[in-house]
């Protein structure tokens, strides 16, 4: 059974705590998102590192994995983690020395490899997921189950209005 982790004590200053109650509410809500996504983001990178000795890239690799049983080429995988093939490399290549994933050349275009789980791999990932679960379960525990469907419901509406009406590069003033 694993110890209970003490929770982390409130930063004192965080994004969110640079706006003001005059700043515009648009600006404030995204300082908020953003305090939020980064103290859970650190939480489960703390614990991640003090219960597996792993990082979150390393975990997040291993789940996009877990969810193709089949293989990821380098270029889905870093799609998928919305990072540069160049980090995915670089990570792949230590988890590949550390047994965890297996590298192949593509059957189809022998310039691409396709990357997946070993049997090691896998288990070490199992083993992570049941407590990475319970982490992100306790950090949601103060909302109820319909609170949370709401904010679920509310920021698939967040995303759809960014992906609409995304700011196109060079375009607006300059100060």
């Amino acid at each position: 059974m694993s110890e209970q982790r003490q929770p982390a004590p409130m930063p004192a200053n965080d994004r969110e705590t640079a706006a003001t109650r005059d700043d515009k509410l648009e600006l404030r809500l995204w300082l908020r998102l953003l305090t939020c996504s980064s103290l859970i983001e650190q939480n489960v990178r703390s614990a991640l590192r003090e219960r597996f000795d792993t990082t979150l890239p390393r975990f997040d690799l291993l789940a996009q994995l877990d969810r193709a049983p089949d293989g990821l080429t380098m270029s889905e995988l870093s799609a998928r983690m919305m990072v540069s093939n160049g980090n995915i490399t670089g990570l792949t290549d230590r988890l590949v020395e550390e047994g965890l994933v297996k590298r192949t050349p593509s059957a189809r275009d022998r310039r691409s490899s396709h990357v997946s789980l070993t049997p090691a791999g896998k288990k070490a990932f199992d083993a992570m997921t049941p407590e990475h679960e319970g982490w992100i379960d306790a950090m949601m525990a103060g909302l109820s189950r319909q609170e949370m469907q709401q904010l679920f419901q509310l920021l698939g509406k967040l995303k759809q209005s960014v992906h609409q009406n995304a700011v196109e590069p060079g375009k607006g003033d300059k100060a």
